[in-house]
């Protein structure tokens, strides 16, 4: 036993914590980290029965996790990578300034790629697998960093120097024969480049989690072989306090998703200065996901401070970053030498001496980890071959590395977009690019030649990989859907029969899954609400997915409904998550394209909850040419009494109709729902079009009629006629939940007031409105030719007035008001709900039968074809007070 072990140590004077730690350190010489984390887990077991209430740090010296004698060897020829790495940061700077010293307003990043180009470098040349290896990888790349991408992509040859002059600048290049390209990563603007729309902060991190627990889904029913494939996240840290970012993070743990590989890039800054100032974000994070049961990799210094920690005997230097706040290291990223040697080393004596041998251009140049790709590398092995839980590497980085005086770790660096000459002379010189004053000058994009050793290097390195990343599948095998009939028969020959369309949905959705050739493919999700919605038979017959299957007896195991999850289980249950369970259709939705195996996700939720709740996952959805269904049940602001002002929903379809690629629908009877979901899956599986579809159901029983001959095409285009005569004095519109008060008051108008009326079924008015819209170019653009007629137009041609009724505001049947010659009245529920019942919530908002026909006979009396008095007689007979104030003031 060495002198050292034989004495006892001290730790602040206390000897016998010295002993304790001098034992601890003998164990772990002795027989190693396990046999310690064994004896530390026993110790604590003790202190809890004890009632001594301690608990462990969630957190780690502000070090790397893997030590130097831990580290890999680095398999590439790193000369030459940061050769690479140094000529894609200048050409993704080159891109930004080029396009704002020509057009100040085009905008764009420098500095988070600058920080963030080694992370991407290591993962593309050693660790991201394109699609001939298994499948590939799936990249979520940090948005701002996307002038780095396409920098890669130009050295690969899948980007002209052309195409990299127009950077932000996607319509100018249609017209100079180039290829714009995007902001950031949208698969809808480069459809065969982007995989994930990540512009968005927040979408990426959660959208990143559930697609990988979707490989697993598919694996586990036997649908694709997705082992050997990896979900990597390069995201930042300030995307870290999105909501979405740190939602789910339970869900990797609980699913044990080792396919899923996070990088944080901690450069500890935001766009308005540090990420946590007073704090340590790494500190922070690493307990976050450490306490979410992640695997934390912290890779905070380069090699170059390796030397000063074997030197450290003192442990100054944890000491030191113990106490120095995210603020500050900002500062001395932002620092040279001479500061960083007065300010961090000169803080007493032990730092003093490590620091001694040290010039003030070799501290300036200590890097910190993201910036080695030694390191990096070290980080991204073990996280690939962890096992049992998803892996965070913890980055830190300087923002603006590089960028010098101009733009380093500086509190305005996010919104460096121009530099003068001094500045990129600086970039230049910092890495070593053989480019002279007035190449860089002029910010020409340097290309070393197809035949460079650098270039020769690069794509053996991607083909060794599996092919060139990022590159988007557009198309799959066609599905051929079972013809309507086969599922949804009694729908289309309902005679009468009294259903709900959420009734009637999920009966399709059951037959849809019974389909031995078709079911696998379709894909049911809820948030916790499939009781609610009549889908608890679905548990027993078609399971929960589970990557545990059931390690218990459910309560209601004898009931025919009882809950049963299994590991191939169909259904995804997401819990109160409406978030996860719209992530959850996206990587169904999307499966198409990153999978190659096209899925038809069903996802049911309270509409209420669905645009409004999660609007810009749906954006992001339509963003990445997403194929499925939105079913939104309970729609409409007065189906659903008694829940009140939260759950009513009354604008939905107005957020949907902002939605370029959504197709809208509101279906009244369970025969269209029928049709448009035929309609859905012939577009979305046999002829792949990129389109989804949401629907909104209703929840309240209704007598059903068989499908008229002959109105498929126009439930599609959106309208059609019921009943009724052309020659009725007044047309009216329904849709919903309201088509059956449109009827009834069509009836007491002919009844009471001997006024026929027509009656049409409005299942979608935006899609009226986006064909009149087209109509209406086409005859703007062509004044030489015949007028065209829009659908709607022809519909409603005509001068007897027409009155929209509809369960959500007025805006809705407006959009297609202009595009109507005759008078046009809309009535809809505009305004807070209230909790009460159908009928009262309906006389509320003005939409009930006795206020359609006082609304029909108050216009017939303005048009000169009644008279007043009739109106003013109806309004009495209903009890109707003209002078109350109208619902959306009240």
């Amino acid at each position: 036993m060495s002198r050292q072990a034989t004495r006892p140590m001290e730790v602040d004077g206390d000897v016998e914590a010295g002993e304790w730690r001098e034992a601890l350190l003998s164990l772990l010489q002795a027989d190693g980290p396990a046999r310690v984390r064994s004896m530390l887990d026993l110790l604590q077991d003790v202190a809890e029965r004890a009632g001594v209430g301690w608990r462990p740090v969630l957190g780690t010296p502000y070090v790397n996790s893997i030590s130097v004698q831990e580290q890999p060897e680095f398999p590439g020829d790193l000369a030459m990578e940061e050769r690479l790495a140094s000529m894609m940061r200048w050409n993704a700077l080159a891109m930004v300034v080029r396009a704002n010293q020509a057009y100040g307003e085009l905008g764009g990043h420098i500095a988070s790629y600058a920080s963030a180009a080694d992370l991407f470098e290591v993962g593309f040349n050693h660790f991201f697998h394109g699609a001939e290896r298994d499948g590939g990888d799936l990249v979520f790349y940090q948005p701002h960093s996307a002038p780095g991408v396409y920098a890669r992509a130009f050295l690969e040859g899948r980007l002209s120097a052309e195409d990299l002059a127009h950077y932000r600048q996607e319509i100018s290049a249609r017209r100079d024969g180039a290829q714009g390209l995007s902001s950031y990563p949208h698969p809808w603007l480069m459809p065969d480049f982007w995989q994930f729309p990540t512009g968005s902060m927040g979408i990426g991190p959660i959208s990143s989690i559930y697609h990988a627990r979707f490989m697993r889904y598919l694996a586990h029913r036997g649908l694709a072989d997705t082992a050997g494939r990896t979900v990597w996240g390069v995201f930042g840290d300030g995307e870290m306090d999105e909501p979405e970012s740190m939602s789910a993070l339970t869900l990797d743990s609980r699913e044990r998703l080792d396919n899923l590989v996070w990088v944080v890039n901690c450069n500890l800054q935001r766009l308005d200065g540090p990420v946590r100032g007073n704090g340590r974000i790494i500190d922070e994070l690493e307990a976050l996901f450490a306490g979410a049961g992640w695997h934390v990799i912290k890779l905070v210094w380069g090699s170059d401070w390796d030397g000063l920690f074997a030197r450290d005997t003192d442990e100054a230097l944890i000491r030191a970053f113990a106490e120095t706040v995210d603020g500050q290291f900002q500062t001395f990223a932002a620092k040279d030498g001479r500061y960083n040697r007065d300010h961090f080393f000169g803080q007493n004596e032990a730092l003093k001496r490590l620091a001694q041998g040290l010039t003030d251009e070799q501290i300036d140049r200590l890097r910190r980890g993201g910036h080695d790709l030694v390191k990096i590398y070290a980080a991204y092995a073990a996280a690939a071959a962890q096992t049992g839980q998803p892996t965070v590497i913890l980055a830190q980085t300087k923002k603006g590395f590089g960028m010098g005086e101009a733009g380093q770790g500086k509190m305005t660096t996010h919104q460096q977009k121009k530099l003068d000459r001094d500045a990129i002379i600086a970039f230049r010189n910092h890495f070593n690019l053989p480019l002279s004053d007035d190449q860089a000058e002029a910010l020409a994009f340097y290309h070393p030649g197809e035949d460079s050793p650098e270039l020769q290097y690069l794509h053996a390195r991607r083909q060794a990989l599996g092919g060139y990343l990022p590159a988007r599948r557009r198309q799959s095998e066609a599905l051929t859907p079972p013809a309507v009939g086969s599922y949804g028969r009694f729908a289309l020959q309902a005679e009468g029969k009294s259903m709900s369309t959420t009734m009637a949905f999920v009966r399709m959705l059951s037959g849809l899954l019974k389909n031995k050739s078709f079911g696998p493919r379709v894909v049911p999700i809820v948030a916790d609400e499939a009781r609610t919605f009549g889908m608890a038979n679905l548990f027993k017959q078609f399971g929960i997915y589970s990557s545990a299957g059931q390690q218990y007896e459910p309560e209601d195991i004898g009931s025919i409904l009882s809950y049963r999850e299994a590991l191939d289980g169909q259904i995804l249950e997401e819990g109160i998550s409406e978030a996860g369970a719209l992530s959850s259709w996206v990587a169904a939705a999307t499966s198409y394209s990153v999978h190659g195996v096209p899925m038809l996700p069903f996802y049911i939720y309270y509409s209420m909850f669905g645009f409004q709740r999660v609007g810009d996952l749906i954006w992001a959805a339509a963003d990445q040419r997403a194929r499925g269904f939105l079913l939104g049940a309970t729609a409409g602001r007065t189906t659903l009494g008694g829940e009140g002002l939260q759950h009513q929903d009354g604008h939905s379809h107005l957020m949907a109709a902002t939605v370029p690629n959504c197709r809208a629908y509101d279906p009244a009877l369970a025969y269209e729902v029928a049709v448009i979901v035929d309609h859905g899956m012939q577009a979305m599986l046999q002829r792949q079009e990129d389109v989804f579809y949401y629907l909104t159901l209703t929840n309240e029983n209704v007598d059903n009629p068989s499908l008229p001959e002959g109105v498929e095409a126009d439930i599609i285009r959106g309208l059609y006629c019921l009943e009724g005569e052309s020659t009725a004095a007044v047309r009216l519109l329904g849709s919903g939940s309201m088509l059956a008060e449109v009827q009834a008051a069509a009836e007491r108008l002919r009844d009471d007031w001997g006024v026929d009326a027509q009656v049409w079924s409005a299942t979608s008015y935006t899609e009226l409105e986006r064909e009149a819209r087209a109509v209406q170019r086409w005859n703007l653009q062509h004044p030489d030719q015949p007028a065209r007629k829009a659908f709607v137009s022809a519909c409603l041609d005509g001068e007897a007035p027409v009155i929209a009724v509809t369960d959500y505001q007025r805006a809705l049947p407006q959009l297609i008001a202009a595009y109507v010659a005759a008078p046009f009245v809309a009535l809809g529920t505009d305004g807070f709900g209230r909790s009460d019942t159908r009928s009262a919530l309906r006389d509320f908002f003005e939409v009930d039968r006795r206020h359609i026909v006082c609304t029909v006979l108050a216009t017939l009396a303005r048009e000169g074809r009644l008279e007043a008095a009739v109106a003013m007689q109806a309004r009495q007979q209903y009890s109707l007070d003209a002078e109350e104030l109208p619902p959306w003031q009240r």
